[in-house]
């Protein structure tokens, strides 16, 4: 079973940035993506991105392409999503998880989900 947690969240104005981690320890070799989510109030839980921890091959969902980036660091088993240009609609709290597959966006095909990490955006 992976672990995960993340942090890095907090409070920006419109126009900052941030930068998550996501430190993964336990059976990451099971699973070959590490996924980016998030969760606002009332709403679902939207996949962000991800990243191949074999060939560092990422997908984004498109309201966050150009302005979000997720890479990876092996040697630490810590994924990274750096995010720019954050709009209030970004807020919301983000959890990383690990799948199967980096363009899978299903939030139900990863697990080890962490804790979350919350990030706020104001106008």
């Amino acid at each position: 079973q992976v672990q995960l947690v993340e942090s890095g969240g907090g409070l920006v104005q419109a126009g900052g940035s941030l930068r998550l981690s996501c430190a993964a320890s336990g059976r990451t070799f099971t699973s070959d993506a590490m996924g980016w989510f998030r969760q606002a109030p009332g709403k679902e839980r939207e996949f962000v991105t991800a990243i191949s921890w074999r060939d560092g091959s990422t997908y984004y969902r498109d309201s966050v392409k150009g302005r979000f980036t997720i890479s990876r660091d092996n040697a630490k088993n810590t994924v990274y999503l750096q995010m720019n240009s954050l709009k209030p609609e970004d807020s919301a709290i983000y959890y990383c998880a690990a799948g199967p597959l980096v363009t899978n966006s299903d939030y139900r095909a990863y697990d080890g989900w962490g804790q979350g990490t919350q990030v706020t955006v104001s106008s």
